[in-house]
């Protein structure tokens, strides 16, 4: 690929002469790029010059090399593939399908840092020794991470877990098989009536998509404001306000985490709040925000549904030494009503293994749960239990009854 270097030189030469910008001039790139390569070709006829193997290929890896990213631009193109991940130049890899491979992309020091330097570009944010970590979210809305040395060991980590839209609402969940018909039916019910949900899970277990589902069911007429690290939700909504999180500046000011976020959200005249993942102290943030009996949901990571539950109980310590278990336990039980658990299977399917209630009672620092669908072999079955607040499904139209029957009409 000799010839496609040194016309990739040739062609941003030209770009810069001619004053066009990449992102805002497409069409007169594209254009430049074409003309760029038939004119090498017919030089390269009549020339001691090396041959382009293939005009269209060669196009096309130019267009990757300026606008796109380069040789990693092949897994951005490609539906299947839903994050990309570089441990060392040397090894690519690649989660298709939910399962991960390792590529045959090679690449040099100077490319990874030149392709993150770009990445970042429409950002706003860096990297650098004095901020060795960097969330961002690229234009395409995938979410990017990187860390650079003195934390790893010599070698840039990159990871960019795309933004790949199988699913836009319960009946996408079903058709996918991550959900049963009638648990999707409840749990859209469920969210019509203002039930708090916890939506539980692993890394890629797809609480993400699952949590942009759920709050595609929110009633129109009520505004949703989000907290985020950074933008990831994608709620299909008319009244949403949407907030990320900003990194300190290089004099360390200007910082406005998450927990920050929640609180401006309160002021905000909202009718739901869903906070993107809780990690920290933000959670008693959350849990005072739905204990004053305004509706909301947030993921959090965990391996069950009652894991979730005890997380939620210990994260919110974090906020200070004057908040105790004896306020946060009871808290928890009467704050969060449903959590959803959901994971990545070995073959790469995304599913909801169970689906609990919290009936609001706790001894002994446990919070009580009860079990409403749980995964037996490859079938999300009903369980036994009942879901808290049976008035607020009478409200707002549903026969709890019916949704949860075990042979639904």
């Amino acid at each position: 690929m000799d010839a496609v270097r040194t016309l990739e030189g040739e062609v941003r030469e030209l770009i810069r002469r001619s004053g066009l910008d990449p992102v805002r001039d497409e069409p007169a790139v594209r254009r430049l790029v074409r003309d760029a390569v038939s004119d090498y070709d017919s030089r390269s006829v009549h020339g001691g010059m090396a041959l382009l193997p293939d005009l269209d290929e060669a196009s096309k890896s130019l267009w990757d090399s300026i606008i796109g990213y380069g040789p990693l631009q092949q897994y951005f193109d490609d539906p299947h593939v839903e994050e990309i991940w570089v441990n060392q130049p040397s090894r690519v890899f690649v989660a298709r399908d939910g399962v991960a491979e390792l590529t045959t992309t090679l690449l040099t020091h100077e490319q990874v840092r030149d392709l993150v330097e770009r990445m970042l570009k429409s950002s706003g944010r860096r990297v650098d020794l004095s901020s060795p970590f960097v969330d961002a979210v690229l234009p395409d809305g995938s979410r990017l991470h990187v860390v650079i040395p003195d934390i790893t060991r010599e070698d840039w980590y990159v990871n960019i877990r795309k933004f790949v839209v199988k699913a836009d609402s319960m009946d996408d969940l079903v058709r996918l098989g991550t959900l049963t018909p009638q648990a999707a039916r409840f749990l859209e019910a469920a969210v019509v009536a203002g039930l708090n949900i916890l939506v539980a899970g692993g890394t890629q277990a797809g609480k993400t998509t699952l949590l942009n589902c759920l709050a595609a069911s929110v009633p129109a007429r009520e505004r949703v404001v989000t907290c985020e690290e950074v933008f990831e939700l994608r709620i299909p909504h008319r009244d949403v306000a949407a907030m990320q999180c900003r990194q300190p500046s290089l004099e360390g000011t200007g910082e406005i985490p998450l927990r920050r976020l929640v609180k401006e959200a309160l002021r905000m005249r909202p009718s739901r709040i869903i906070v993107g993942e809780v990690r920290q102290a933000e959670s008693l943030d959350l849990l005072i925000a739905l204990n004053s009996g305004l509706p909301g949901m947030c993921t959090i990571h965990a391996n069950s549904a009652r894991e979730a539950v005890t997380k939620m109980c210990t994260l919110p310590l974090l906020a200070g030494e004057n908040v105790s278990a004896r306020f946060v336990v009871p808290t928890v039980a009467a704050s969060v009503d449903l959590v959803v658990h959901a994971a990545l299977e070995r073959d790469g399917r995304r599913t909801v293994r169970e689906i609990a209630a919290v009936p609001g009672r706790a001894e002994q620092d446990v919070v009580e749960i009860a079990e409403l669908f749980v995964r037996r072999g490859r079938e999300l079955v009903r369980a036994d239990g009942f879901p808290p607040h049976a008035d607020r499904f009478e409200r707002a139209g549903f026969d709890l009854a019916a949704l949860l029957a075990r042979d639904p009409s």
